[in-house]
């Protein structure tokens, strides 16, 4: 699915983006914006006048705020089932594909801190999408990766039984909340809380806890491949 997904976002997919250099800009001031002051907050007008260009012209590219909201949506999914398709074929088991999962769901809130904690706090607006549109299918496509990886673990017999539509949902959900109180620079770096979210989650989940130091290891192979992936 991710050889589909196109850099533009819905922008491009609406015929509304014209200039890519531009789009992409208006994109990003957008998304910075709403992470520092949610949805609500960002108007075209501060957009504009930080990038010294007219509200027409975000209106020519992007249409309306909800149609620019939708691109910010649909851009971090992308991104999101890009890597996270990479991690789990970069590991050869279920435990080891899920603790990557985990670290890069913690990373993100360094690595790509405006785009997540944009996304973050207005995902309970973007789940009043239309349920065909192009950001809820790449959510429910990125949850599916999720599914898929602890049936298999359930199937290799690494993972206890569990109901995997619930459970890949709520470690889908559980990351959400992190840009609330998660803070760079402070006391616990977002690979040591990374580590704890692979300790709670493949704690209940692994036959034998053998492996768990080492999949939850915030210095180890397996983050540093993570890291990798998610930074490339």
């Amino acid at each position: 699915m991710s050889e589909q997904l196109d850099e533009e976002g819905a922008g491009s997919m609406n015929g509304r983006v014209t200039g890519p250099g531009k789009s992409a800009a208006i994109l990003d001031i957008f998304t910075r914006h709403v992470a520092e002051k949610g949805y609500d907050g960002t108007s075209f007008s501060d957009i504009a006048r930080e990038l010294g260009i007219s509200q027409g012209l975000i209106v020519h590219h992007y249409g309306t705020k909800a149609r620019l909201l939708e691109a910010l949506h649909v851009s971090y999914m992308r991104r999101r089932v890009d890597e996270a398709e990479r991690i789990v074929a970069a590991f050869s088991t279920p435990p080891e594909q899920l603790a990557g999962l985990l670290h890069a769901a913690m990373l993100y809130q360094v690595h790509d801190r405006n785009r997540t904690v944009a996304f973050q706090r207005e995902v309970a607006r973007l789940g009043q999408e239309e349920e065909d549109s192009e950001g809820r299918k790449l959510r429910r496509y990125y949850i599916g990766i999720l599914r898929g990886v602890l049936e298999a673990g359930i199937a290799s017999g690494d993972f206890h039984p569990v109901d995997t539509s619930i459970r890949s949902l709520l470690i889908f959900g559980a990351a959400q909340w992190a840009w609330t109180w998660f803070e760079p620079g402070g006391r616990n770096s977002a690979e040591q809380v990374g580590a704890e979210l692979v300790d709670l989650t493949l704690g209940s989940l692994l036959q034998s806890r053998a492996s768990l130091p080492r999949l939850r290891d915030p210095e180890g192979h397996l983050i540093a491949t993570v890291i990798n992936i998610i930074t490339a």
